[in-house]
């Protein structure tokens, strides 16, 4: 017996490998996908080591050269205050990706909870969960976001709070649908007979099953909460100045758009070069994961 369960314990670690394998090499062949993981790597490279490879302080102020356009002491020139604008947007890296990797995870986190519940009990826990999910998705994210901010005070914490909240109904409607296609299979219905606790059987068998579209929607998910975070930093409910995030850094600039033009561009290419990279990284991950686009 112990040396079946060996066996059947290495298939299946076999057959994760190949499935794996499988996807990478499909991941690979998707020319959009490779480009945007290495817009990604390069964003993480930036955020990592932004201490080495940024010139200048992104706090440090120089009213005499302030407003200077790029140069070569200042390839991105300077801001209305004389700082180093391609410091500030490499220390603005960092704040973006821990905006976009927290609140993913914590919408991900209790949208796939909620969406594992109701799927999985259905009846009146069903019916209330999901009809909060539209409720939620009824009003326009922005609003959302705005709106808890709001009423929790503006800061770094409250906004990833904010974005996560708002993401939660799209992973609930998604880990429901999971479910609901997979809870009357066999293996589960075997498992159940076993006896298997529900929270097991979710967790070690519906999860791993339900795990494809999962990760697709939170890369996808990824790159609107940087564009979110910039946002809400924008109209002045995000990240307090004088922290270097890009949205703070577009909205200050827009004050100075026709003599230093610099201000603004140079951010608003750094929220698209991230908001892009991860919106190809997604569009690959979702062909690579889908079993009826291999080749």
């Amino acid at each position: 017996m112990q040396k079946e369960m060996i066996l059947e314990q290495e298939e299946i670690i076999v057959k994760k490998r190949s499935q794996v394998k499988e996807v990478w090499r499909r991941f690979r062949r998707n020319r959009q996908a490779m480009v945007g993981m290495v817009m990604l790597l390069i964003l993480i490279f930036a955020a990592i080591f932004a201490g080495v490879i940024a010139p200048y302080d992104p706090l440090q102020q120089d009213i005499i050269n302030r407003l200077q356009p790029p140069s070569a002491a200042h390839i991105f020139g300077t801001d209305e205050l004389g700082r180093d604008i391609f410091s500030r947007i490499l220390y603005g890296s960092r704040i973006s990706l821990t905006v976009g990797l927290i609140a993913v995870s914590i919408s991900s986190v209790v949208g796939c909870a909620l969406g594992a519940i109701a799927g999985y009990y259905g009846g009146v826990l069903d019916n209330v969960i999901m009809r909060c999910a539209d409720v939620l998705m009824a009003i326009p994210s922005i609003l959302l976001n705005i709106s808890i901010v709001a009423a929790l005070g503006t800061g770094l914490q409250n906004v990833m709070i904010a974005i996560g909240i708002s993401s939660v109904p799209a992973y609930c409607r998604i880990m429901r649908a999971s479910l609901l296609s997979l809870k009357d299979q066999e293996f589960v219905d075997a498992s159940r007979a076993a006896g298997a606790s529900d929270p097991y059987i979710i967790i070690h068998h519906i999860l791993p099953n339900s795990l494809a579209p999962l990760i697709v929607q939170a890369t996808l998910k990824i790159g609107g909460a940087i564009l979110s975070c910039a946002s809400m930093s924008f109209i002045g409910l995000g990240i307090v100045p004088p922290t270097p995030e890009w949205g703070a850094m577009l909205s200050t600039g827009r004050d100075f758009l026709r003599d230093a033009p610099h201000l603004t561009a140079f951010p608003g290419i750094a929220i698209m070069f991230a908001v892009f990279a991860m919106n190809l990284m997604g569009d690959g991950l979702r062909d690579a994961l889908d079993p009826k686009l291999k080749n």
